[in-house]
Protein backbone atom coordinates (compact mmCIF):
# COMPACT_ATOMS: atom_id res chain seq x y z
CA UNK A 1 0.00 0.00 0.00
CA UNK A 2 1.64 3.38 -0.97
CA UNK A 3 2.57 6.09 1.40
CA UNK A 4 0.54 9.10 1.79
CA UNK A 5 1.96 12.42 0.40
CA UNK A 6 3.63 14.92 3.33
CA UNK A 7 2.15 17.66 4.37
CA UNK A 8 3.78 20.90 2.80
CA UNK A 9 3.53 24.46 4.02
CA UNK A 10 4.52 26.31 0.56
CA UNK A 11 7.51 29.21 0.28
CA UNK A 12 4.03 30.75 -2.17
CA UNK A 13 1.14 31.58 -1.05
CA UNK A 14 -1.48 32.01 -2.96
CA UNK A 15 -2.96 35.40 -5.01
CA UNK A 16 -5.59 33.50 -5.97
CA UNK A 17 -9.01 34.31 -4.62
CA UNK A 18 -11.55 31.00 -4.88
CA UNK A 19 -13.75 31.51 -7.53
CA UNK A 20 -17.07 33.53 -7.37
CA UNK A 21 -19.52 31.00 -8.27
CA UNK A 22 -22.46 31.98 -10.84
CA UNK A 23 -25.08 29.33 -11.60
CA UNK A 24 -25.37 29.01 -15.50
CA UNK A 25 -28.52 29.83 -17.33
CA UNK A 26 -29.91 27.35 -19.54
CA UNK A 27 -29.05 27.13 -23.18
CA UNK A 28 -30.18 30.58 -24.73
CA UNK A 29 -32.25 30.87 -27.52
CA UNK A 30 -31.26 30.69 -30.99
CA UNK A 31 -31.91 33.07 -33.85
CA UNK A 32 -32.07 32.82 -37.44
CA UNK A 33 -28.45 34.12 -38.87
CA UNK A 34 -28.73 36.95 -40.64
CA UNK A 35 -26.23 37.72 -43.85
CA UNK A 36 -23.44 40.22 -42.61
CA UNK A 37 -23.06 43.82 -44.72
CA UNK A 38 -19.11 43.07 -46.34
CA UNK A 39 -16.75 45.05 -43.23
CA UNK A 40 -13.36 46.63 -44.11
CA UNK A 41 -10.93 44.59 -41.62
CA UNK A 42 -10.40 45.70 -37.96
CA UNK A 43 -7.21 47.54 -37.22
CA UNK A 44 -5.58 45.02 -35.04
CA UNK A 45 -6.03 44.75 -31.00
CA UNK A 46 -4.11 43.57 -28.04
CA UNK A 47 -5.75 39.84 -27.34
CA UNK A 48 -6.82 41.11 -23.67
CA UNK A 49 -7.40 44.85 -23.92
CA UNK A 50 -7.11 46.35 -20.09
CA UNK A 51 -10.31 47.64 -18.69
CA UNK A 52 -10.63 50.04 -15.90
CA UNK A 53 -13.34 49.98 -13.17
CA UNK A 54 -13.86 52.56 -10.75
CA UNK A 55 -13.66 50.83 -7.22
CA UNK A 56 -14.17 53.29 -4.08
CA UNK A 57 -11.56 55.95 -4.84
CA UNK A 58 -9.52 53.79 -6.83
CA UNK A 59 -9.80 53.75 -10.63
CA UNK A 60 -8.84 50.23 -11.17
CA UNK A 61 -7.37 48.35 -14.34
CA UNK A 62 -7.91 44.86 -14.96
CA UNK A 63 -7.67 42.49 -17.52
CA UNK A 64 -10.47 40.18 -18.61
CA UNK A 65 -10.19 36.86 -20.20
CA UNK A 66 -13.18 34.41 -21.45
CA UNK A 67 -12.78 30.97 -20.99
CA UNK A 68 -14.86 27.54 -20.71
CA UNK A 69 -14.70 27.74 -17.02
CA UNK A 70 -18.09 27.80 -15.06
CA UNK A 71 -16.74 30.30 -12.67
CA UNK A 72 -15.37 33.88 -12.36
CA UNK A 73 -11.75 33.63 -11.12
CA UNK A 74 -9.36 36.39 -9.97
CA UNK A 75 -5.58 36.23 -10.32
CA UNK A 76 -3.04 38.98 -9.09
CA UNK A 77 0.22 38.98 -10.93
CA UNK A 78 3.14 40.97 -12.82
CA UNK A 79 0.45 42.29 -15.10
CA UNK A 80 -1.92 42.97 -12.14
CA UNK A 81 -5.71 42.09 -11.44
CA UNK A 82 -6.33 39.25 -14.23
CA UNK A 83 -10.53 38.38 -14.40
CA UNK A 84 -11.20 34.94 -16.64
CA UNK A 85 -14.95 34.19 -16.57
CA UNK A 86 -17.44 32.44 -19.36
CA UNK A 87 -18.46 33.88 -22.05
CA UNK A 88 -21.67 34.03 -21.18
CA UNK A 89 -21.68 36.36 -17.95
CA UNK A 90 -22.19 40.15 -18.72
CA UNK A 91 -19.32 42.59 -18.10
CA UNK A 92 -21.34 44.43 -15.13
CA UNK A 93 -22.32 41.28 -13.44
CA UNK A 94 -18.25 41.07 -13.63
CA UNK A 95 -17.62 44.02 -12.56
CA UNK A 96 -20.07 43.77 -9.77
CA UNK A 97 -18.20 41.11 -8.54
CA UNK A 98 -14.67 43.08 -8.81
CA UNK A 99 -17.31 45.27 -6.67
CA UNK A 100 -17.54 42.77 -4.11
CA UNK A 101 -14.28 41.69 -3.55
CA UNK A 102 -12.77 44.84 -4.03
CA UNK A 103 -11.22 44.90 -0.19
CA UNK A 104 -9.33 41.22 -0.85
CA UNK A 105 -8.08 42.82 -4.22
CA UNK A 106 -6.96 46.22 -3.60
CA UNK A 107 -4.84 44.63 -0.36
CA UNK A 108 -3.29 41.92 -3.14
CA UNK A 109 -2.36 44.33 -5.18
CA UNK A 110 -0.82 46.45 -2.39
CA UNK A 111 1.63 43.30 -1.69
CA UNK A 112 2.46 42.47 -5.11
CA UNK A 113 3.57 45.65 -5.27
CA UNK A 114 5.60 45.97 -2.19
CA UNK A 115 6.74 42.23 -3.35
CA UNK A 116 7.97 44.00 -6.54
CA UNK A 117 9.78 46.94 -5.33
CA UNK A 118 11.79 44.10 -2.66
CA UNK A 119 12.60 42.34 -5.87
CA UNK A 120 14.21 44.85 -7.37
CA UNK A 121 16.62 45.90 -4.76
CA UNK A 122 20.57 45.24 -6.04
CA UNK A 123 21.04 41.90 -4.85
CA UNK A 124 23.47 41.56 -1.95
CA UNK A 125 27.48 42.28 -2.44
CA UNK A 126 29.62 39.56 -0.97
CA UNK A 127 31.98 42.10 0.49
CA UNK A 128 33.13 43.58 3.88
CA UNK A 129 30.60 45.87 5.34
CA UNK A 130 27.35 43.65 3.41
CA UNK A 131 24.40 42.80 5.79
CA UNK A 132 22.10 39.72 5.67
CA UNK A 133 19.29 39.17 7.15
CA UNK A 134 19.16 36.93 10.89
CA UNK A 135 16.27 36.23 13.00
CA UNK A 136 14.78 38.75 11.20
CA UNK A 137 17.06 41.52 11.82
CA UNK A 138 20.37 42.58 9.37
CA UNK A 139 23.73 41.36 10.53
CA UNK A 140 27.13 42.55 9.02
CA UNK A 141 29.38 41.19 7.60
CA UNK A 142 33.60 41.51 8.08
CA UNK A 143 35.85 39.51 6.39
CA UNK A 144 39.28 38.68 7.33
CA UNK A 145 42.08 37.68 5.50
CA UNK A 146 44.14 34.84 7.55
CA UNK A 147 45.86 31.73 7.01
CA UNK A 148 43.58 29.72 9.39
CA UNK A 149 39.93 29.35 8.06
CA UNK A 150 37.22 29.76 11.07
CA UNK A 151 33.75 32.18 11.83
CA UNK A 152 32.66 34.10 15.03
CA UNK A 153 29.33 35.97 15.42
CA UNK A 154 29.14 38.86 18.07
CA UNK A 155 25.86 39.29 19.27
CA UNK A 156 26.42 42.38 20.82
CA UNK A 157 27.99 44.02 17.65
CA UNK A 158 25.51 41.54 15.46
CA UNK A 159 28.94 41.48 13.32
CA UNK A 160 29.54 37.80 11.73
CA UNK A 161 33.65 37.76 10.94
CA UNK A 162 34.42 35.13 8.36
CA UNK A 163 38.30 34.24 8.45
CA UNK A 164 39.82 32.61 4.83
CA UNK A 165 42.80 32.57 3.43
CA UNK A 166 44.15 35.17 1.20
CA UNK A 167 42.66 34.78 -2.61
CA UNK A 168 39.26 32.68 -1.51
CA UNK A 169 36.71 33.33 -4.12
CA UNK A 170 33.23 34.50 -3.22
CA UNK A 171 31.59 30.99 -3.53
CA UNK A 172 34.26 30.04 -0.90
CA UNK A 173 32.95 33.02 1.77
CA UNK A 174 29.16 31.45 0.52
CA UNK A 175 29.82 28.33 1.51
CA UNK A 176 31.24 29.23 4.79
CA UNK A 177 28.71 31.99 6.03
CA UNK A 178 25.60 29.15 4.91
CA UNK A 179 26.88 26.56 6.63
CA UNK A 180 27.42 28.91 9.91
CA UNK A 181 23.55 29.43 8.71
CA UNK A 182 22.31 26.17 8.49
CA UNK A 183 24.30 25.20 12.39
CA UNK A 184 22.05 27.99 13.69
CA UNK A 185 18.84 26.91 11.88
CA UNK A 186 19.62 23.24 13.42
CA UNK A 187 20.15 24.32 17.19
CA UNK A 188 17.36 26.95 17.11
CA UNK A 189 14.96 24.42 15.36
CA UNK A 190 15.87 21.66 17.68
CA UNK A 191 15.04 24.08 20.52
CA UNK A 192 11.59 24.92 19.34
CA UNK A 193 10.07 21.76 18.42
CA UNK A 194 10.32 20.22 21.98
CA UNK A 195 8.10 23.62 23.25
CA UNK A 196 5.57 22.85 20.99
CA UNK A 197 5.08 19.59 20.64
CA UNK A 198 5.20 19.33 24.57
CA UNK A 199 1.95 22.53 24.16
CA UNK A 200 0.33 19.90 21.43
CA UNK A 201 0.96 16.64 23.09
CA UNK A 202 2.32 15.09 20.32
CA UNK A 203 5.57 13.34 19.23
CA UNK A 204 7.95 13.59 16.34
CA UNK A 205 9.66 10.73 14.79
CA UNK A 206 12.97 13.04 13.78
CA UNK A 207 13.40 16.53 12.27
CA UNK A 208 15.35 17.31 9.38
CA UNK A 209 16.78 20.77 7.54
CA UNK A 210 15.58 21.30 4.09
CA UNK A 211 17.30 23.16 0.91
CA UNK A 212 13.42 23.47 -0.90
CA UNK A 213 12.48 25.85 -3.64
CA UNK A 214 9.09 25.56 -2.92
CA UNK A 215 8.23 24.98 1.18
CA UNK A 216 8.77 26.29 4.10
CA UNK A 217 8.40 23.06 5.80
CA UNK A 218 6.82 19.45 5.29
CA UNK A 219 5.51 16.49 7.71
CA UNK A 220 4.83 13.03 7.13
CA UNK A 221 2.26 10.34 8.69
CA UNK A 222 5.04 8.79 10.40
CA UNK A 223 6.05 12.02 12.07
CA UNK A 224 9.03 13.11 10.28
CA UNK A 225 9.43 16.74 10.15
CA UNK A 226 11.50 18.88 7.62
CA UNK A 227 12.07 22.94 7.72
CA UNK A 228 13.60 24.65 5.15
CA UNK A 229 17.36 26.06 7.27
CA UNK A 230 15.92 29.81 5.55
CA UNK A 231 13.60 29.94 7.99
CA UNK A 232 17.01 31.60 10.04
CA UNK A 233 16.82 34.54 7.79
CA UNK A 234 13.20 35.32 9.71
CA UNK A 235 11.99 36.24 12.97
CA UNK A 236 11.46 34.17 15.60
CA UNK A 237 7.37 34.22 15.39
CA UNK A 238 7.38 33.30 11.80
CA UNK A 239 9.92 30.04 12.44
CA UNK A 240 7.48 29.25 15.51
CA UNK A 241 4.71 29.39 12.89
CA UNK A 242 5.98 27.07 10.51
CA UNK A 243 7.24 24.43 13.67
CA UNK A 244 3.57 25.12 14.98
CA UNK A 245 2.01 24.25 11.60
CA UNK A 246 3.56 21.23 10.96
CA UNK A 247 3.47 19.97 14.16
CA UNK A 248 -0.32 20.47 14.09
CA UNK A 249 -0.15 18.10 11.18
CA UNK A 250 0.64 14.90 13.58
CA UNK A 251 -2.99 15.88 14.53
CA UNK A 252 -4.87 16.61 11.38
CA UNK A 253 -2.83 15.45 8.18
CA UNK A 254 -4.91 18.36 6.32
CA UNK A 255 -5.27 21.71 6.10
CA UNK A 256 -9.24 21.68 7.28
CA UNK A 257 -11.32 24.01 10.21
CA UNK A 258 -9.55 21.08 12.38
CA UNK A 259 -6.19 21.77 11.42
CA UNK A 260 -6.29 25.46 11.94
CA UNK A 261 -7.92 25.21 15.07
CA UNK A 262 -5.18 22.76 16.20
CA UNK A 263 -2.53 25.36 14.81
CA UNK A 264 -4.63 28.34 16.62
CA UNK A 265 -4.66 26.20 20.36
CA UNK A 266 -0.63 25.89 20.43
CA UNK A 267 0.35 29.36 18.53
CA UNK A 268 -2.82 32.00 18.48
CA UNK A 269 -0.88 34.56 16.25
CA UNK A 270 -1.16 31.95 13.12
CA UNK A 271 -3.24 34.16 10.97
CA UNK A 272 -0.60 36.93 11.61
CA UNK A 273 2.55 35.21 10.68
CA UNK A 274 0.78 33.59 7.96
CA UNK A 275 0.44 36.45 6.06
CA UNK A 276 3.66 37.50 7.24
CA UNK A 277 5.42 34.50 6.23
CA UNK A 278 3.49 34.86 2.59
CA UNK A 279 4.99 38.58 2.45
CA UNK A 280 8.49 36.88 2.46
CA UNK A 281 9.48 36.28 -0.74
CA UNK A 282 12.38 33.97 -0.91
CA UNK A 283 13.86 36.44 -3.76
CA UNK A 284 13.92 39.15 -1.26
CA UNK A 285 16.79 36.51 0.63
CA UNK A 286 20.75 36.46 -0.26
CA UNK A 287 21.54 34.32 -3.01
CA UNK A 288 23.84 31.24 -2.02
Amino acid sequence: MSQPEPLQLDLFGSAELPSWQVPKPARPPSFPLQQAEPQAPAPPTTAHPKRQLQVSNHCLDYTLRRSKRRSIGFLIDDDGLRITAPKWISVADIETAIREKQRWILTKLHEHREQSARRLKAPMQWSDGATLPYLGNPITLRLRATHSAGIAYDAHGRELTVSLPPGANEQQLKDRVQGWLQLEAKRLFGERLPLYADKLGVAYHSYALSSATTQWGSCTAQGKIRLNWRLIHFTLPLIDYVIAHELAHLREMNHGPRFWATVQSIFPEFEMAKKSLREQAPKTLPIF
